[in-house]
């Protein structure tokens, strides 16, 4: 089995110093890129900037990106191929319009910047997407969860979606636990309780496993 995983914030420059990012430490995807290689498969993780070190596991590629652009490019290169997609990163919305070739000075009392849109890397995917593989997604809510993430998982063509929510105790962004609600496509649901994010990879793993054994 082959994965493909994405893990970890996006940066966006602004100028040479300056850029616009999100709390994600990438620790969730790094905890299921070791977990689906524990299960046997090749991953491949496409990371963006984290202080985490390289998975050691042999069975794991990790590739380092900066920007949703260079995460879009380096998934769509690895996703005809894999069999399981998982989409973990936390890819920036938008982008600055422009980058400014030095440093932005300080310079009055307010900065206007134009932001555009960066490309969709799940939704984008999920249109490609064969009957045979399987993706997954995540959906960091906080508020009206459920509908915002079954909502994501029509739009991307997810068959499983992983949700948490920031408004729960020990999960989300900067965590070493999560607490994680799976739904499926076909409107299974299953919670689980706060655990340490390998446990939260472990179950996740295994769903994947048991919904995608009549392909395998």
């Amino acid at each position: 089995m082959r994965v493909l995983l994405t893990a970890g914030p996006t940066y966006e420059p602004l100028d040479p110093v300056r850029f616009i990012g999100n709390h994600s430490t990438g620790k969730m995807g790094y905890a299921l890129a070791e977990a689906f290689a524990a299960a046997g498969a090749d991953v491949t993780l496409i990371s963006g900037p984290t202080n985490l070190p390289d998975p050691t596991d042999p069975r794991i590629r990790t590739m380092r990106v900066q920007t949703a652009a260079e995460m879009y490019a380096a998934a769509s290169a690895e996703a005809p191929t894999a069999d399981v997609w998982v989409f973990a990163a936390a890819v920036a919305d938008y982008r600055p319009a422009t980058v400014a070739p030095e440093k932005i000075k300080k310079s009055g009392d307010t900065l206007t910047l134009e932001l555009v849109k960066n490309v969709d890397i799940a939704a984008t995917l999920g249109k490609t997407k064969r009957p045979e593989q399987f993706s997954v997604g995540f959906a960091l809510e906080t508020e009206h969860e459920e509908e915002h993430a079954l909502g994501k998982l029509r739009r991307k063509n997810f068959d499983l979606v992983v949700l948490n929510s920031l408004r729960d105790a020990g999960a989300g962004f900067q965590h070493d636990t999560n607490k994680v609600t799976l739904l499926a496509a076909d409107g299974q649901k299953t919670i689980f309780g706060l655990k340490p994010k390998a446990a939260v990879a472990h179950d996740i793993v295994q769903a994947v496993l048991t919904r995608i054994s009549p392909h395998a």
